[in-house]
């Protein structure tokens, strides 16, 4: 296994664990906690590929 895809998949969880977090702080509702998870999987797809380019 790819050691950048473990590191990948460790932000991941931590980035939703935040998520949660500030999800509850901010009373965000489930359009918005979509949008951010879009925006994030998007950004750590653009970063993965930037490896390999």
């Amino acid at each position: 296994m790819d050691s950048g895809l473990i590191l990948l998949v460790f932000l991941a969880l931590l980035f939703a664990w935040g998520l949660n977090r500030v999800r509850r702080a901010l009373r965000l509702g489930p359009v918005g906690y979509a949008g951010v998870v879009i925006v994030f999987v998007i950004v750590m797809l653009l970063i993965y590929g930037q490896q390999y380019a």
